[in-house]
């Protein structure tokens, strides 16, 4: 398939995980450590080995699918396979919620981190920056994006590495400011409710790790390559966040209880933690690391959005416009084009509201987890209702395992994003009526 539509194969198994690393953030727990330490009262760990099992769920329906339908359409090849082609449209148009928009979060947040760094240049400036550099290597080529992600992943991966040491060596001479199981039992009693509840805030942390399958027909390897890449990433981005959530409540100087009662505070906890129980060193590096590595998080979107499209408009539910690949760069050109220049506007909208980095982190998740659903539901379709090849655990367990939490995590979600979904879903379903499918 990869032969006709012009992408190129350059991508290794590493390569894969690179992207999906990227994409979520070896230091996502950095911003929301302040409120899940609150709600689970010092439980912060406990909460991410459960995030990790509750997405382990979704990455297994993404391998299963991945290896059968390996296709750059991600979710909506898979759903127009496993379901039909009306679901797959579906799916696809509740996915662009979640990577037309993430690169848009991205460029604003690195925007806004880096004028908190530095005053005197305004926000805007160093968003479009970010946005003018990675865009340009997206259209670069696949090869020459992967290489450059591997050296930021790696410097994101040092900071990791460096806050760990730092962290090990106060604690080897101060010791922990709370009990060495706390991350795990929180402090006090033990209550499930808060920490169950958490954990949906949680598993938000990881989202990101199925643009690896955007990549399938850029993969050198096998079609299986792609599913042990989003399985090896998940299971690489939950023991960084685990390691991170464990350290962080071990050394801070915070009580859960102080943090509950000064709601202001949670978001800058961590950075609190290491200035403190570290230095403002390391309180520094961290800040400047989260606000240079979500301009990569938004390359790595940008790109998996762009395969989005450019599957869609290959199929015929999309203009044909946008399948159109660089015979130069072997990239989907058009709709790399079409996904910056959504990103851009998106990203002056949100800067000129207060709450525009809330309204647009929601609507991406909603978006995210739709698609989700669409995904554990193809499964099933796939290997029970339309194939042979059938395992209760692998193609019917699992799968309504994970339809199950992301449900509970939609029902969590806010009202604002499951208004703005359910737009976007009669969007969607007035253009499926619009615009019938090609036939095949």
């Amino acid at each position: 398939m990869s032969e006709s539509s012009g992408l190129r194969r350059h991508l290794s198994r590493r390569d894969l995980i690179v992207y999906g690393l990227l994409f979520i953030g070896p230091l996502a727990p950095v911003g929301v450590f302040g409120v899940l330490d609150a709600r689970t009262n010092g439980a912060v760990a406990l909460v991410y080995v459960l995030a990790t099992l509750a997405m382990a769920f979704t990455a297994w329906s993404y391998a299963q699918m991945s290896r059968v339908v390996p296709r750059a359409g991600s979710v909506f090849a898979y759903a127009s396979q496993g379901l039909a082609p009306a679901a797959g449209f579906l799916a696809g148009w509740m996915a662009m919620l979640d990577y037309l928009l993430i690169p848009s979060v991205a460029y604003l947040f690195t925007g806004i981190a880096l004028h908190a760094l530095v005053p005197s240049v305004p926000a805007w400036i160093f968003t479009v920056v970010a946005f003018i550099a990675t865009t340009a290597l997206n259209r670069a080529g696949v090869a020459l994006a992967a290489r450059v992600g591997s050296v930021v992943l790696a410097v994101e991966l040092a900071v990791f590495v460096l806050f760990v040491v730092a962290a090990a060596m106060t604690l080897t001479t101060s010791g922990p400011a709370r009990p060495w199981l706390s991350p795990l039992t929180g402090v006090g009693t033990f209550t499930l409710a808060p920490i169950v509840g958490a954990v949906s805030i949680a598993v938000l942390s990881f989202l990101g790790f199925d643009a690896i399958a955007s990549f399938a027909e850029e993969s050198a390897g096998d079609p299986t390559h792609v599913g042990v890449a989003i399985l090896a990433c998940l299971g690489i981005a939950g023991v960084l966040f685990v390691v991170q959530a464990w350290i962080g409540a071990l050394i801070s100087p915070l009580s859960p209880a102080d943090l509950a009662a000064h709601p202001e505070q949670q978001g800058a906890a961590f950075y609190q933690v290491a200035r403190t129980a570290i230095g403002p060193w390391m309180a520094n590096v961290l800040a400047l690391t989260k606000a240079v590595g979500p301009a990569f998080a938004a390359m790595s979107a940008q790109a998996a959005a762009a395969r989005l499209l450019y599957g869609m408009a290959r199929d015929g539910r999309l203009p044909s416009a946008l399948a159109r690949v660089s015979e130069r760069r072997g990239v989907p050109e058009s709709a790399l084009t079409t996904v910056a220049l959504l990103t851009l506007v998106v990203s002056a909208w949100a800067a000129r509201r207060e709450d525009g980095l809330d309204v647009l982190v929601s609507i991406v998740d909603l978006g995210a987890l739709s698609a989700f659903l669409l995904l554990h539901a193809s499964v099933i379709g796939f290997f029970v209702v339309k194939s042979r090849e059938r395992s209760t655990l692998a193609h019917i367990i699992v799968p309504l395992a994970g339809i199950g939490t992301t449900v509970w995590v939609v029902f969590e979600t806010s009202t604002l994003a499951k208004v703005v979904a359910g737009v976007w879903l009669l969007a969607g379903l007035a253009t499926q009526l619009l615009r019938p499918a090609r036939s095949a």
